[in-house]
């Protein structure tokens, strides 16, 4: 098992340079000069000859003037030291960016993914021992009901018909002057803004997962030990909570473990609908500005959780199942 999961993490180590090659290639390729970014107005300004020293030195400070295998031999430098470089927009390290957004992002997703799965496994269990029967028919149409609903729509009728009674606020994640209220209240507060974009964000999760359950939970108990343990009189919620349960788990694990890169890039649709200041908003202005060391530095570590979810995978379902070996 240790020796596969250090060939494993090797393996990572190609795969990252060429996913960070072809980002970089991208972002090379993407027409337009990110330099006037940091000069403003790219209509007035861009005649004179103040701006044509300006844009020259901003090349220079951000390393454009250099040919691109330098540019990507100091990108990628920098990367290994978590080093991302400075925005075009403000002139922010983009680090400091990504730890002011990435708590919101990262509260916002777990309590999402909590919601999901504690909907999800219950409605997966009784559809797969109520299979065929109505109440699995009702359940199943419902569910392909949610899912085929798109993000964008659903929020949007949230923010109209629900937000705009003035039950739920639909504009970032905190009240005005949330400052000044106690640890109480200011939870409170969040909660109460987060109900909105967590219907959002859940909806179409809990309907696929339960799907999966549904099918995982029926290939199990359809299982010659389920019939063997039913035969010796065991009750119907020792077998399947006892002895199905677990087994019908694994895959729902491993879906969880891929679940983790989710956590870090978040839901760009959900926190641009509702003003939310997270990874995903700060991405959507990224690409809106051209804004491409930002693009840059959000799309390599996502595609590097990736990979590190791809290793988890594995060793979580190695560890979970028994009957599963590496060596």
């Amino acid at each position: 098992m240790r020796a596969y999961i250090i060939r494993r993490l090797l393996l990572i180590v190609p795969s990252f340079l060429g996913i960070t090659l072809i980002i970089f290639l991208v972002m090379l390729a993407t027409p337009g000069d990110p330099t006037m970014l940091a000069l403003g107005d790219q209509g007035a300004l861009q005649q004179t000859e103040t701006t044509k020293i300006h844009r020259t030195e901003t090349r220079k400070l951000y390393g454009l003037d250099k040919p691109p295998h330098v540019q990507y031999c100091l990108w990628l430098r920098n990367l290994v030291t978590f080093n991302f470089g400075r925005s075009f927009i403000g002139w922010r390290p983009i680090r400091e960016k990504i730890a002011e957004r990435l708590p919101v992002t990262l509260t916002l997703n777990i309590f999402a993914l909590l919601i999901i799965y504690i909907i999800a496994i219950p409605i997966g269990i009784f559809a797969a021992v109520k299979q065929n029967s109505a109440a699995d028919r009702i359940i199943t149409l419902v569910l392909f009901i949610l899912y085929s609903m798109p993000a964008i729509w659903v929020g949007t009728m949230l923010m109209i018909y629900v937000g705009g009674t003035g039950a739920f606020p639909t504009d970032g994640l905190n009240s005005a002057g949330h400052e000044r209220l106690t640890t109480l209240g200011w939870t409170g507060d969040r909660l109460w803004h987060m109900v909105l974009p967590l219907v959002t964000l859940t909806y179409a999760g809990f309907a696929s997962l339960s799907r999966y359950m549904r099918s995982s939970m029926l290939e199990v108990i359809r299982q010659d030990y389920i019939r063997t343990a039913r035969a010796k009189g065991l009750a119907e919620k020792v077998v399947i909570f006892k002895h199905a349960l677990r087994n019908s788990l694994i895959p729902i694990v491993t879906i969880s473990v891929m679940s983790l890169p989710g956590l870090l890039a978040g839901s760009v649709i959900v926190e641009k609908i509702f003003n939310i200041n997270g990874m995903g908003l700060m991405m959507w202005d990224a690409v809106l500005k051209r804004d491409y060391y930002v693009v840059m530095a959000v799309t390599t570590i996502s595609a590097s959780l990736v990979l590190l979810s791809l290793v988890l995978v594995d060793v979580v379902y190695a560890l979970v199942d028994p009957r599963i070996s590496y060596e």
